[in-house]
């Protein structure tokens, strides 16, 4: 499985793991920010809702939301109806698209979304503050070059 000095397993040395790394990465990451925000009553959906929400400049639609979740428009629509019913968000016609609804946070949702912030800031926070900054920034730089990449073949 290694070699020389190297005492690494495979999948952290041969790019052709990246995928399956990456997949399993996030799969693990999400899953224990899961168990933290687990005692706030929030589950994954509405919780990446939240966050893909407060962290876009601009307003999104439900289709794009649903797309960055991960969900069918469907699906989101049910989940975003439960959301409005909590009081989290609200939504409002598209100007440009009467038939398209944009997805905004209400007040109520603004003290959710600060624990939220600060519970994933802790988990970040322990899985990455002993890497040393320069090894953060090289993958921060091949992970948004990936991302680029696969944005522009879609």
């Amino acid at each position: 499985m290694t070699t020389g000095d190297d005492a690494r397993p495979d999948w952290m040395r041969e790019p052709e793991y990246l995928g399956q790394l990456l997949a399993e990465t996030a799969r693990l990451w999400r899953s224990a920010l899961d168990r933290r925000l687990a005692p706030l009553g929030l589950s994954r959906a509405q919780w990446q809702v939240l966050l893909h929400v407060v962290r876009n400049k601009e307003p999104l639609t439900q289709k794009e939301l649903a797309r960055r979740v991960g969900v069918e428009a469907p699906t989101l629509v049910g989940l975003l109806d439960r959301m409005a019913r909590n009081g989290w968000i609200e939504r409002t016609p598209c100007g440009h698209d009467r038939r398209s609804k944009t997805v905004h946070l209400t007040e109520h949702a603004r003290g959710l979304i600060d624990r939220i912030e600060a519970i994933a800031a802790e988990l970040r926070g322990e899985l990455l503050d002993e890497l040393p900054r320069e090894e953060l920034e090289c993958c921060l730089r091949v992970l948004g070059h990936v991302r680029l990449e696969l944005e522009d073949q879609a």
